[in-house]
């Protein structure tokens, strides 16, 4: 299978607006149809391209990212969502292994991107440590709960 990483543009939102997700797994990111527009300075909307738009994430290059690590070049990965209908077909990890060279090519200053994945969602975890993401050891408090952070070294 494969799939692309593309900043997102006009003639992706159509589709990304459609993405859905079970209540149990909509509670732990933001659906692309809910996130601010426009988006915060230095946040970019990442869309994962298979023959149509299946998902979507956010990077953040902003302040967000130093409360996540101390690494001066890093970026924060989130609201990682692949549409219901498309989940369970490899492109989550498929995307997870894109990101390190997308990263090098978009971002070459980068060294480190991290996220939080809730205590709670265990099949996220699983997704992010099969795919060489590490637990960090940190702890921060969520929306709905404590947070693990985890690192991809880039």
């Amino acid at each position: 299978m494969k799939i692309t990483l593309d900043d997102r543009n006009d003639t992706h939102r159509p589709i990304l607006d459609t993405i859905t997700l079970p209540t149990d797994q909509e509670k732990y990111t933001t659906l692309p149809k809910d996130m601010d527009d426009p988006l915060p300075d230095g946040t970019y909307p990442i869309v994962v391209l298979s023959t149509k738009p299946v998902g979507m994430f956010l990077l953040h290059d902003n302040e967000r990212v130093a409360s996540y690590t101390s690494e001066p070049h890093a970026l924060l990965f989130s609201a990682f969502a692949i549409n219901y209908d498309d989940q369970r077909q490899g492109y989550a990890k498929a995307a997870l292994h894109e990101l390190p060279k997308f990263v090098q090519q978009q971002f070459p200053h980068i060294r480190e991107v991290v996220l939080s994945v809730n205590l709670k969602n265990e099949a996220a975890f699983s997704l992010y440590t099969h795919v060489g993401w590490v637990d960090t050891g940190r702890r921060i408090d969520g929306p709905i709960g404590e947070q693990r952070i985890l690192s991809l070294s880039i």
